[in-house]
């Protein structure tokens, strides 16, 4: 970067004082949809997030949290927080984990990196094994990749094929597994029809089995005719687990790379070829080998903002480089509507703590309640989730009042704001008894922005002229309001400043 001319200085801006302390609160999980008995964030008692909807109307908006504002292939995609944060920290829209797939697999270049080569070196003599979800709500793997990675595999040397399926219920409805299993055994017969050995050899609900920490489908393994498993893992077997998002693969990832991995009995480790569908974290360089590349994302925002003085504390859940962190550990052995405040209010005195010491210019906050406790599909532990999260935003802010700071409140995704299974009409959908059907998954409604503060400048205003604004217009924001113009490059920022 040196020898290109670069520079981390960032240009003053012109109207917005420096030395602010700044909270930017992210609420995990909290979109905006139309008021009803399903939409949780309506029922729950939030004054806090109510009163910065109705106080300013020239200071609240909405904005873009999934598709193709957060670098997904279409509009059709719910956004994650996984892409939501990258999204918000980088500034630009950059092609995340299931648009890099689905380039690699269309272009043919997913044949070409090192990862498959090193997986293709098992497949004269041994068998490839492919895990992950089968799902196509694209939150965490496609169903349609699983089909061109099998076709690909298959017609770049792979004889003996092994699908170990990991059953959805969460990103997709209720039941529709069948038909996924269903689709997948017309692609592998048709396979053997081609002489390849390609069959599904074992499976599970995606909370029993690899993923998530509970829920549902027990797992399974097919066997022959003599009792003997149709696909065990073993010496010389290359294995690729084809989730394209990172959280939830990092444990099998582990268990599948490290030799003295100690966190359950493996009762055996064999040395097989492994490689993940993409590097599920770049810290741990974990695994060694992808098949995928993953988004180089430089010149985030907080790299910015500590090239150019201001201190940086982050609580919850983001990138803990060049910046300091605290990670609050959530419950374990429970699932989240058991106990639907979480770690709530620890996380708000942490960020509560760090404001008032004045020692930080920025204390960027996760609140993941709405989330987690959404996903369970427990609609009256998901309303105590988001007032659990309200009265910490209130916490901030509060602390935010006594300083003179100044507030970003956000969020990275939808989920909570709708809880029920719609027919294209809107309609909610009804089960074979009439009970309606619960909806656990992601959303694609729109997400609140709110920006305010005692610290905030007269004529602080959201512009007009960006209707179609998205999480990584965000960034350019924040940077603004810590006194700093955005480079040239990143999403424009969502704010003006009018004469006052």
């Amino acid at each position: 970067m040196g020898s290109s001319g670069f520079s981390w200085k960032l240009k003053d801006h012109p109207k917005l004082p420096k030395g602010k302390t700044i909270a930017v609160v992210v609420l995990d999980g909290w979109g905006e949809a139309t008021p009803n008995e399903y939409n949780c964030i309506h029922v729950a008692d939030t004054p806090t997030m109510d009163s910065l909807k109705k106080g300013a109307p020239e200071r609240w908006r909405l904005v873009r949290a999934h598709g193709t504002a957060v670098g997904l292939p279409t509009d059709d995609d719910m956004g994650n927080s996984e892409v939501g944060h990258n999204a918000l920290g980088a500034g630009r829209i950059y092609a995340q984990g299931a648009k890099l797939v689905d380039i690699a697999l269309e272009t043919g270049k997913i044949y070409e990196g090192e990862g498959f080569k090193y997986i293709k070196e098992c497949f004269e003599n041994g068998t490839l094994h492919l895990i992950g979800l089968l799902s196509d709500g694209g939150v965490h793997s496609r169903l349609d990749q699983l089909q061109l990675l099998l076709k690909g595999a298959s017609e770049h040397g792979a004889k003996r094929i092994r699908v170990h399926i990991l059953t959805d219920g969460r990103d997709v409805l209720d039941g529709t597994s069948v038909g996924f299993v269903e689709t997948l055994e017309n692609d592998l017969a048709k396979l053997r029809e081609k002489g390849i050995d390609a069959r599904i050899a074992s499976g599970g609900g995606r909370m029993y089995v690899t993923m998530d920490r509970y829920e549902y489908l027990p797992p399974f393994v097919i066997v022959d005719d003599n009792g003997k498993a149709a696909g065990p893992i073993v010496d010389g077997d290359a294995v690729v687990t084809f989730n394209f998002r990172a959280d939830r693969m990092v444990m099998i990832a582990k268990a599948l790379e490290y030799k003295d991995f100690d966190k359950f009995d493996r009762v055996r480790f064999p040395k097989i070829h492994y490689a993940g569908m993409l590097q599920y974290d770049g810290e741990l360089k974990l695994p060694s080998h992808y098949l995928v590349s993953p988004p180089e994302i430089e010149r985030t925002s907080g790299e910015y903002l500590v090239h150019n003085g201001s201190g940086l504390l982050l609580v919850g859940y983001f990138n803990p480089e060049m910046e300091e962190y605290v990670e609050i550990p959530s419950d374990s052995g429970i699932t989240f509507n058991v106990q639907p405040k979480m770690k709530a209010l620890e996380i708000a005195e942490k960020a509560r703590d760090a404001i008032l010491s004045c020692k930080f210019d920025q204390v960027r906050v996760n609140l993941p309640n709405g989330d987690m406790v959404g996903h369970t599909g427990d609609i009256q532990a998901t309303i105590v989730a988001c007032k659990a999260a309200d009265d910490a935003v209130k916490m901030i802010l509060d602390a935010i009042e006594q300083v003179g700071g100044i507030y970003v409140v956000t969020a990275d995704h939808g989920n909570a704001e709708d809880m029920v299974k719609r027919n294209k009409k809107g309609e909610p959908l009804l089960d074979k008894n009439g009970n309606i059907q619960i909806l656990t998954s992601h959303t694609l409604q729109p997400v609140p922005i709110a920006i305010g503060g005692p610290g905030l400048a007269p004529g602080v205003r959201f512009r007009q002229d960006i209707p179609n604004g998205g999480l990584a217009n965000v960034a350019a924001t924040v940077m603004n309001l810590h006194g700093f113009e955005a480079p040239d490059d990143y999403e424009p920022t969502l704010i003006e400043v009018v004469d006052k």
